[in-house]
């Protein structure tokens, strides 16, 4: 389960969660616009419908989407770091806050994955740790809560993908 916490100046949001499997897999789901649509979101809540991306640095990424109510929306942002598989920075823009431009850090670190065997644990793969980090809500501090609870569904959305192929279509 992902931990998601806010700064007391409710300006950052950090998120770490575990999933087992490499980096580069992980690192292909945040940004193949073709998987993206795949795992973010839930039919109860929003769709994406569509997914660009440009990956690399002053490249320009977007999604678009549709609320469970109709309500269509909109996110842009920019790539500002591209490091794979190991980090990647972007800009956020959504139409359902204005103006406010944040920036989210995805910073994968793999981890040995081990198993059981009768004479001890054994390294069986490599695993990820996925530490997020998304900055800018000092003007919006409101933003900061309800992005807070938005990154903690999207984590448990990309480890159900990653780990066991759950689609927003089979996730339950």
């Amino acid at each position: 389960m992902a931990t998601v916490a806010i700064t007391p100046d409710q300006n950052i949001i950090t998120g770490e969660i575990f999933i087992a499997a490499p980096p580069a897999r992980v690192f292909q789901a945040i940004t193949d616009p073709q998987q993206m649509p795949r795992w973010w979101g839930a039919h109860d809540m929003y769709t994406i419908k569509d997914s660009k991306a440009d990956v690399r640095v002053g490249g320009k990424w977007s999604s678009d989407g549709v609320g469970v109510d109709g309500t269509t929306f909109h996110i842009d942002g920019e790539y500002l770091e591209v490091d794979p598989p190991r980090r990647l920075v972007h800009t956020w823009i959504s139409s359902y806050r204005g103006p406010l431009k944040t920036v989210v850090y995805w910073d994968l670190q793999p981890q040995p994955v081990h198993n059981l065997h009768p004479r001890g644990p054994r390294k069986a793969g490599t695993g990820t740790l996925v530490k997020l980090r998304h900055e800018g809500f000092a003007e919006v501090p409101e933003a900061a809560a309800a992005h807070g609870d938005g990154w903690k569904r999207v984590m448990g959305w990309l480890v159900a993908y990653v780990e066991n192929g759950e689609t927003v279509d089979t996730r339950k």
